[in-house]
């Protein structure tokens, strides 16, 4: 079938594939519909389904890390600020020094704060690519499934050619499609 990608190439080329092989199906004489192979079919939309989770997986994943790093941060943040805290118990006569560690903390807390947010910026943007790369594959193969089906109405509704009627050109059409 196709290759397995990981930036949803082979969810698309499934469906590509699944296109291709309706619209280049053999017609059924005097009828709009068409013969396709089941198992090569099945195959196709299987192969589109198991390649789908593992793009939600990867999107998955990188919640996950962003939520493990901020909870890091946090973590790393209050342990920092906890540290300050005793320090400046500590040290209540120095003054100067309980200045420099809650200055430090809140410039660390802030730092932390920031490349939270740039995580959480750059997952949104990920996972935004990638399901506009899955909404443009849907796009197309619900173009395609309509024009396929708008075709079939057409054919079903149109006159038989004489030469389908009779069946001596049934071949040579099918033999093009």
């Amino acid at each position: 079938m196709t290759a397995v990608g990981s930036d949803g190439s082979t969810t698309l080329a499934a469906l590509q594939e699944l296109r291709t092989l309706v619209s280049e199906a053999r017609g059924v004489p005097l009828s709009a519909s068409v013969i396709v192979v089941r198992d090569d079919v099945l195959a196709l939309i299987d192969e589109a389904m198991e390649s789908l989770p593992e793009e939600l997986r990867e999107a998955r994943w990188l919640l996950r890390e962003r939520e493990q790093f901020l909870a890091r941060a946090s973590l790393e943040a209050e342990a920092i600020l906890d540290a300050a805290r005793q320090q400046a118990e500590a040290l209540v006569s120095h003054t100067e020094i309980v200045r420099a560690a809650e200055h430090e903390a809140a410039r660390i807390v802030l730092d932390a704060k920031e490349r939270a947010a740039r995580l959480r910026l750059q997952t949104e943007d990920f996972l935004d690519r990638r399901l506009a790369a899955v909404e443009i594959a849907l796009d197309e193969l619900l173009t395609a499934t309509r024009r396929g089906r708008e075709r079939l109405q057409a054919a079903g509704s149109g006159t038989v050619p004489s030469a389908l009627a009779s069946g001596e050109a049934l071949d040579e059409e099918v033999g093009d499609a």
